[in-house]
């Protein structure tokens, strides 16, 4: 293992064993799934771990979020959370992160209150979030929420390659953020579009392709892939836009930028640069 990695993972550990009792954000991801192995190695049974279904996460991730804690032996609490009820997400602006990290916190932080206050809760930001537009830390760090991954200055490709040392199955997982981030900013988030964006993904995802996003553009289905599975889409086209069409959209096209993180944050970097 690589002696920074090393350095890094120690330094880690000793940030978790300060703060003592923590209860992990967990979302099955990639970063979150690192952080709550190390956590239970560090802390053993002094760490928790909740998974907040919501309208925007899909079944299949809260599904394996539960079983990742429990490969891990971590107790794992379940809990919901009812975004679509907040008319500031509803509305979908440059802050719609703010209003749903806010919302989840604040909602942790009441079940905190039931294992005695003790616990201080964690998430998964890294040292990579920090250099694009997530209003979410905000509403993270106003309520006392800390990221140990982003203390201990950890890149998602470091924590894939640690997850695959430490036999995390997770190690090679597609990044993966709420549905809500499908629909561009200033247009309202309805139960609809999300259902519409959940089984076009899903489906995409059952024909093998491995980083999918589905962007919403009122009738209009904008699929972005990783350049190398383009020609997987193509050769599937019919049976795509078969399939995305009987899920609402009158048009299904391919993006030939491919997939990248955030792209509905490119419009807001247009205006900022006029």
């Amino acid at each position: 293992m690589d002696l920074i990695l090393i350095e890094k993972k120690q330094n880690l550990i000793k940030i978790l064993q300060d703060i003592d009792n923590v209860l992990v954000a967990f979302s099955g991801g990639v970063d979150s799934t690192f952080l709550l192995a190390i956590a239970k190695e560090a802390l053993g049974d002094k760490v928790l771990s909740i998974t907040a279904a919501s309208e925007t996460f899909p079944d299949r991730e809260f599904q394996l979020a539960k079983s990742l804690a429990a490969e891990l032996q971590v107790q794992h609490i379940e809990t919901r959370v009812n975004e679509l009820a907040d008319a500031e997400f509803v509305k979908n602006d440059s802050n719609r992160c703010f209003h749903c990290k806010n919302g989840l916190y604040n909602h942790l932080l009441e079940l905190v209150t039931e294992y005695g206050d003790r616990y201080t809760i964690v998430d998964g930001s890294i040292m990579d979030d920090l250099g694009e537009h997530r209003p979410g830390m905000q509403a993270a760090r106003a309520l006392g929420v800390r990221s140990p991954l982003q203390e201990a200055n950890f890149y998602k490709e470091e924590i894939r390659t640690l997850s695959k040392e430490m036999g995390l199955r997770t190690w090679n997982k597609p990044s993966f953020a709420c549905l809500s981030s499908r629909i561009p900013y200033g247009t309202e988030i309805t139960k609809e579009k999300i259902n519409q964006l959940d089984l076009a993904e899903d489906f995409l995802l059952g024909l093998g392709l491995y980083q999918v996003r589905v962007r919403h553009h009122d009738k209009i289905a904008r699929i972005e892939v990783d350049q190398e599975d383009m020609k997987k889409v193509i050769d599937q086209h019919e049976k795509i836009v078969h399939a995305l069409k009987s899920f609402g959209f009158s048009y299904v096209t391919l993006d030939l930028q491919g997939y990248r993180s955030g792209s509905m944050n490119e419009v807001l970097k247009e205006k900022a640069s006029i």
